[in-house]
């Protein structure tokens, strides 16, 4: 058994959904496929992508990205972008696609949900003003992201007492800022408060995973920090071919 693993897809490209479909179906039959977010704001994309992976893979691990939660499509039928979660779990549940620890032999594998909350630093006002989610999301009791990424980590509490031989997490979100290469120019580091947060970080060092694979950056990357080595897969838009490699990535081998 292998573990391959892959963020931001954003199948509204055709580009991305053409590879997506071209992927053997006899090839990974035997392998675990860790979805790390971002697949489509499309409900209707989302499905297909679950029934197309399913059938290519023996498990597929999935948590929602921003651009899963974004309810602008469906303002009319779905209320918030909580509605829009609990409404992808169920489809999740029907295809088969986990969101609970997945545990195979000496390996278990942990989802951790997540938000931003500007523990990257303070937005900007150019940041609030081109950032999609101010306007594509919204929440129950208004777009307090503190109480947002604090509500998601609450959620993943009763998954931090997983152990094994080797612990793998992923969330779609970055658990820490020194993740992101020094080559990153200054102008796209005002995004940086809304790449992730610290509660990730301070919940990964708990859980004490070999690996953690996060999404979210569109930056590929591997680095090992303080015992974990921290991987980024993104699939990423199509123009972005120098910073992502268009490719499932194996983390792990069985």
């Amino acid at each position: 058994m292998r573990v391959f693993a892959i963020s931001d897809l954003h199948l509204d490209y055709s580009d991305n959904a053409l590879w997506l479909s071209s992927l053997s179906i006899e090839d990974y039959k035997e392998d675990v496929l860790i979805l790390a977010g971002d697949i489509s704001d499309s409900l209707e994309l989302i499905e297909w992508c679950f029934e197309l992976l399913t059938a290519k893979f023996r498990a597929i691990l999935f948590v929602p990205g921003n651009h899963d939660l974004w309810v602008i499509r469906e303002k009319h039928t779905i209320r918030n972008s909580m509605e829009k979660f609990r409404l992808l779990c169920k489809i999740a549940d029907h295809y088969g696609v986990l969101r609970e620890p997945f545990h195979s032999g000496p390996l278990s594998i942990v989802p951790l949900l997540s938000w931003y909350d500007y523990s990257f630093g303070a937005p900007t006002e150019e940041l609030y003003a081109i950032w999609m989610d101010y306007r594509a999301c919204a929440w129950p009791e208004g777009n307090d992201v503190r109480e947002i990424a604090s509500c998601f980590a609450e959620m993943n509490e009763g998954k931090l007492n997983t152990t094994n031989r080797t612990v793998i997490s992923f969330s779609h979100f970055v658990p820490r800022i020194d993740v992101m290469p020094s080559y990153i120019p200054k102008e796209r580091r005002a995004l940086y408060p809304v790449l992730g947060t610290e509660l990730l970080e301070k919940q990964i060092r708990s859980l004490q995973p070999a690996i953690h694979v996060y999404g979210h950056s569109h930056v590929n990357r591997r680095v090992p920090i303080e015992g974990v080595c921290y991987i980024n897969n993104a699939f990423g838009y199509p123009g972005e071919t120098r910073i992502t490699a268009k490719q499932l990535l194996c983390i792990w081998k069985g």
